[in-house]
């Protein structure tokens, strides 16, 4: 997978098109959480005392194929491409601009 924890992303399909975060969390098979999107209400039950009963509302993960990485240079969603540099060290690359975003 090309998308990193701390990467900034649009979200391009699904209720929340449009809207942009930074990856939280990558989960396992190929989903992952956004900062703010994709919110869904949960029911709790009081289980401890530091744990809060009623409606929570939190982020759900959303699948990959669902977001993309936005370009720091050119801030517009980008198609990532991976080059190794001239000592050795293997890097993401905007397509578009040709920025490295590592």
């Amino acid at each position: 997978m090309k998308i990193k924890k701390d990467d900034n992303v649009l979200v391009i399909a699904g209720k929340d098109r449009g809207k942009s975060g930074k990856v939280r969390q990558v989960a396992a098979e190929d989903r992952l959480l956004v900062e703010g999107v994709n919110m869904v209400k949960k029911h709790a039950r009081p289980r401890a005392q530091a744990r809060q009963a009623g409606i929570i509302e939190r982020e759900a993960p959303l699948h990959v194929s669902n977001v993309m990485v936005l370009c720091n240079k050119c801030s517009k969603p980008a198609r990532l491409g991976s080059r190794v540099l001239a000592d050795g060290k293997k890097v993401r690359f905007c397509k578009s601009c040709g920025e490295v975003i590592d």
